[in-house]
């Protein structure tokens, strides 16, 4: 008997088939090989997707092991995340991974090249971003993971916390916007999709949102003229990940990740972002009440998946009591996204690592 269409289309779209929605959940773990608590867990609760950390990798053959395991406790192509930025946010260390240098990095290149005048400086730029976002790709998809948390499009304002500080490209939207959709581009001719982040914008944040609630007083015009602004212009991205920052402009009584005005009205509003929505890390220390409540608070607030990073079982046990199975919207929006994860073409990455290289070179950074 051949196999139900719509089932394998389901299936390599990793999402679960004609049984039924996967759980809106993403998941870390505890370490470089599942227990079989963990094993248990995942077939049962069968979560949308999973989530690396450094606590998770070794060498290149463990980590491709983890994901193989991971996949199979679910029986689908699960999408397998990680945060690989460069820089100060990389999960993937030397000696087994080539460091790759920050965003703010990239975005020196337009100013350390003179010779040929501010627009060749910028379309230099503009190369370096997407040389380095095929560079992610090729180490991610060497180990069978298929999406990474990038691009940043955060523009930081003086006085702001540093949590994003250098993992911003610049400090004017207009070149964020530039550089940020040609890492995206890089990451997805490297067969990886991105995820734009911080949605609706973390760099005016006066705090560390692992730590605290960060509270934005900028009225709605500012926010549209700096923060949202990088967003607007790359929001046909096919992934993005809600921020848990309160915009007293917007909504003064919840952070964005549980907000609907800010879901609804700003982040699928006013910049017009359709793409599927995670929240950050529900374990960060600005949402309040216990990790299931944090999975419902975010579902119910708009976002589409409930990013969850511990790897802590009881927690996430109690995450899988409290989320529901990916809405149908949720479900569209994952296909239109995966549908743009297609093989690399063959690619000369040394070749491209020493492009990369020789612009970065009269940075001075």
């Amino acid at each position: 008997m051949s196999a139900d269409p719509a089932s394998a289309a389901a299936a390599s779209a990793g999402v679960a088939g004609t049984g039924g929605r996967p759980a809106a959940a993403v998941y870390g773990c505890g370490g470089p090989a599942l227990g079989a608590d963990e094993r248990a867990f995942f077939r049962e609760a069968d979560p949308f997707g999973f989530i690396l950390f450094r606590r998770n990798v070794e060498t290149p053959e463990q980590v491709r092991a983890l994901v193989a395991e991971l996949r199979a406790c679910v029986g689908r192509d699960a999408p397998v995340l990680i945060d690989q930025e460069g820089g100060r946010v990389a999960r993937l260390r030397p000696p087994h991974w080539p460091a790759l240098p920050s965003a703010r990095t990239i975005g020196a290149v337009a100013g350390g090249i003179a010779a040929g005048g501010a627009a060749a400086g910028e379309a230099q730029a503009v190369r370096a971003a997407w040389l380095h976002g095929r560079l992610l790709a090729a180490m991610l998809a060497d180990l069978g993971i298929d999406v990474d948390c990038a691009p940043v499009a955060d523009v930081p304002v003086p006085g702001a916390h540093d949590v994003i500080g250098d993992r911003a490209f610049a400090l004017e939207p207009g070149r964020v916007a530039a550089l940020a959709r040609a890492q995206a581009e890089g990451l997805l001719a490297g067969g990886v999709l991105p995820v734009l982040k911080h949605l609706p914008g973390h760099g005016r944040a006066h705090a560390d949102s692992h730590l605290e609630l960060p509270v934005v007083d900028a009225g709605r015009e500012a926010l549209e003229a700096l923060d949202f602004a990088p967003f607007k212009a790359l929001a046909d991205l096919p992934l993005g990940m809600v921020a848990h920052i309160v915009f007293t402009a917007i909504d003064p009584h919840r952070p964005s990740s549980i907000s609907v005005p800010v879901i609804d009205g700003i982040i699928r509003g006013h910049i017009g972002f359709q793409g599927l929505l995670f929240s950050d890390d529900i374990g960060m220390q600005a949402l309040a009440g216990g990790a299931g409540d944090r999975a419902a608070a975010v579902l119910a607030g708009g976002c589409d998946v409930a990013l969850h990073c511990s790897g802590v079982l009881a927690e996430m046990q109690d995450v899988a009591r409290a989320v529901r199975p990916l809405t149908a919207a949720a479900e569209r929006r994952w296909r239109s996204a995966a549908a743009l994860k297609i093989p690399a073409a063959p690619a000369d990455i040394p070749g491209l690592r020493a492009e990369f290289d020789a612009l970065l070179a009269g940075t001075g950074v």
